[in-house]
């Protein structure tokens, strides 16, 4: 299933074609869109309630019109037969405007044929016609006096003839409710459909501006906001913002683009002037360090060459040996300004120093070598050894009483050489051992040791295949084993 992620990320046919339209283009489709709305929902309220004002207007006019004459029949009758009774001066009167309601009635019936059908059309003609004899009738019974001959027949002629129009007047009205409510059933679906698409087209708009509202809050007002906010963070200096993503290839969206590389652009010139300017800080200090460095074994190398002259002088020739061993340490120091040193070079070091040494361990302290001849012309990293012999003498020697020895071994094995500096002191529990392993694989030499940390980033920085190994056991001593491609003096890989 798409999740929400790869939903959000591949828009639509529509959503792309949206995202590929410029802002001004997209500000007039939303214009034009919530035009559209507004003018079809006017439309659609207009034609239902044009239809509901003219129609209903037509039926319930209809059924006004004869349900008026039905009536009004109905008090002309009464109004007739009371002043039949007693033909007082009032009951003329009331007889008299009930007639004239009547006549306004009947004038006010539909007389139109194409609108009111065959049927009714012919309901009404007659009734139109026996009102009109009943008129004639009724008047000239009013001329005549209770005792005239044909007085009585007349007067229930006119009876029967009033009867005759109150029942037309009825058959009417009710001709009348009966074709309003088939007009009504004939409209009915209209009524119906036309709500029925107003609320789907309302819907349909609604979901449009929903559409629009997400498609703009993705395109214009979240690149905007997120633009605001990172611009601020920036005004503060702060660059650790995520990159803001733009979609579309409209003008925010280039604004965006525009902005983000910028801000690369800064991030990057900012971190390089910082960067410079601590390298011209470390340099600096460097610089004081070497010209400290540089004094300090100058005035001891001469010092100490005064010191065995005087020496010799005296005949102290153990004192001499001493003296000129150290000095050949310091000229050593002193001159070897190369990363790599010729492997016999360093052996001689060694020797130089663990004649020092001897001195002052006197018989605790055995130093063997047993490097292969094929090895002593590779260059290797210079004073690589000396920490080596340095650190087994001082942690694992040093501290027992019988003393110990110390082997250094070289030899080949294909293109790549080996060393080994081995001692026969305390040794190192398996804790400390595998802490000493992680320090140097992390690059702690606060816990490694500065010497042996030092010699392992040089292996591995100088050589593709440069690797130290260091194995110890309690009570047995301790073995540190270098391995690399080395070169002969030539500069050639060694064979």
């Amino acid at each position: 299933m798409e999740t929400e992620q790869n939903k959000k990320s591949n828009p639509g046919f529509f959503g792309r074609i949206w995202l590929s339209c410029s802002l001004e283009r997209k500000v007039r489709y939303i214009a034009g869109s919530a035009t559209i709305v507004v003018i079809l929902s006017i439309g659609a309220n207009i034609l239902v309630a044009g239809f509901g004002m003219k129609g209903f207007n037509t039926v319930l006019q209809n059924n006004s019109q004869a349900l008026s004459f039905w009536s009004a029949m109905s008090g002309e009758s009464s109004a007739f037969v009371t002043l039949v009774r007693d033909r007082t001066e009032e009951n003329q009167k009331r007889f008299h405007e009930a007639c004239l309601k009547s006549e306004a009635a009947l004038e006010g019936l539909s007389f139109d044929y194409s609108k009111i059908g065959a049927v009714r059309y012919a309901r009404t003609w007659s009734i139109f016609n026996m009102y009109e004899n009943y008129a004639r009738e009724r008047d000239g019974f009013l001329d005549m006096r209770e005792g005239d001959e044909g007085y009585m027949d007349r007067l229930y002629t006119i009876y029967r003839v009033q009867g005759y129009l109150e029942n037309h007047a009825g058959r009417l009205e009710q001709m009348t409710v009966e074709m309003g409510n088939e007009s009504y059933k004939r409209q009915q679906p209209l009524l119906i459909v036309v709500p029925a698409i107003s609320v789907l087209w309302g819907t349909a708009a609604l979901l449009m501006v929903r559409w629009l509202k997400r498609s703009v809050n993705r395109s214009i007002v979240r690149p905007v906001v997120e633009l605001a906010e990172d611009s601020r963070r920036i005004g503060e200096n702060d660059f650790t913002g995520p990159d803001i993503q733009a979609e579309g290839q409209d003008e925010i969206a280039s604004l965006v683009r525009a902005f983000c590389t910028m801000k690369e652009s800064t991030k990057g010139y900012i971190e390089a002037l910082t960067e410079k300017h601590e390298m011209e800080k470390q340099l600096d200090a460097v610089r004081l360090q070497m010209l400290k460095n540089q004094i300090n074994p100058h005035f001891l190398f001469n010092t100490l060459n005064m010191i065995a002259s005087t020496a010799q002088i005296e005949d102290a020739d153990t004192t001499e040996k001493m003296i000129t061993a150290l000095g050949r340490l310091f000229r050593y120091n002193l001159k070897s300004s190369d990363s790599v040193m010729p492997l016999e070079r360093e052996l001689k070091i060694i020797q130089d120093y663990m004649y020092l040494q001897k001195m002052r361990f006197g018989q605790r302290l055995t130093f063997t070598c047993d490097c292969h001849p094929d090895t002593l012309e590779l260059l290797v990293p210079s004073f690589a050894l000396q920490p080596l012999v340095e650190n087994s003498i001082k942690y694992g020697i040093s501290p027992r009483s019988q003393g110990g020895k110390i082997h250094i071994r070289s030899w080949m094995e294909g293109r790549r050489l080996w060393i080994s500096v081995a001692d026969t002191g305390l040794g190192m529990e398996e804790g400390r051992l595998q802490e000493i392993r992680e320090a140097l694989r992390t690059g702690d030499e606060k816990a490694a040791g500065v010497g042996l940390g030092n010699i392992y980033r040089r292996l591995h920085g100088m050589y593709k295949d440069g690797e130290m190994f260091l194995y110890s056991c309690k009570g047995c001593g301790t073995v540190v084993q270098m391995a690399f491609t080395g070169e002969d003096l030539n500069g050639k890989d060694e064979v």
